[in-house]
């Protein structure tokens, strides 16, 4: 029986349009599947389902998604993580293996190709817990093309949309064009559109996808975006509980050196 399943060009650029064809036609897919992102089941027979190729070093999986968690995509990850996505994928019926393939997700693009430090956790705000990244270099960003030591960080980030925070009193407006990637249940990276309408980009990508709590992925999922806060280097720290990530997210508004948006997990 057919499938509703949706296979990106890049996707199909990877497998071929023969292995394409066969899985639209329901030859290779599965009808049920646990989703790459939530975790929850999903059958591709009811309701629009992504294609999500994996792809390490030497081996490949091809894994499925409920379409409005994750779009279909080519997503780069390690041997040794996609190794246990074999076994897991494969063990829940949601995946398939491969051999050696190519292509992957684009590296990270931030001015001066500076570090940048993120932390994950729930930020209770407006008496709702979301779930929220907190971004902070590890050193002054300066902007591309000049020099000196002042930092352009959040001017940057102000110019592509985020919105200076004073109070963490309401959730900051949805920044649309940018998305957070989960997938496999870990963080993989944070999007930005691409130049001239094409496909987003990543303005962050983990080196080894990090893994998140099952309340901060249950929270991300609820709420369908992720909580982006970025401040200079020196605001934030790096905070060993959550209570103090929120002293320090407070005190780092109150001296304006804040920014943050919503940012919608990656294919809603």
């Amino acid at each position: 029986m057919p499938r509703m399943l949706d296979v990106s060009d890049a996707v199909r650029a990877e497998i071929g349009d023969e292995e394409a064809d066969r899985l639209l036609a329901g030859e290779n897919a599965p009808g049920s599947y646990d989703c790459t992102s939530c975790r929850t089941p999903g059958d591709s027979e009811q309701e629009r389902t992504s294609t999500v190729l994996f792809v390490g070093d030497e081996t490949a999986v091809l894994a499925f998604a409920h379409a409005g968690c994750l779009p279909s995509q080519v997503v780069q990850v390690t041997e040794e993580q996609l190794q246990g996505a074999v076994r897991s994928i494969g063990a829940a019926g949601g995946g398939q293996a491969g051999g050696p393939a190519g292509g992957g997700a684009p590296r990270k693009a931030v001015p001066e190709q500076a570090v940048l430090g993120v932390t994950s956790g729930l930020v209770l705000v407006d008496a709702e817990l979301h779930p929220a990244l907190v971004v902070e270099p590890t050193s002054p960003i300066v902007r591309p093309g000049t020099s000196g030591a002042g930092d352009d960080f959040l001017p940057l980030l102000v110019e592509q949309g985020f919105t200076p925070v004073t109070a963490l009193t309401a959730v900051p407006p949805v920044l649309h064009g940018w998305s957070v990637l989960l997938a496999m249940g870990q963080l993989h990276a944070v999007l930005q559109p691409g130049g001239n309408g094409g496909q987003p980009v990543a303005w962050w990508q983990a080196h080894q996808p990090l893994q998140v709590t099952d309340s901060w992925r249950a929270a991300a999922n609820k709420h369908q975006q992720v909580l982006m806060f970025a401040a200079p280097v020196g605001s934030i720290g790096r905070q060993p509980r959550e209570d103090l990530l929120r002293d320090a997210l407070d005190k780092a508004a109150a001296n304006g050196r804040l920014v943050a948006a919503a940012l919608p997990l990656a294919g809603t």
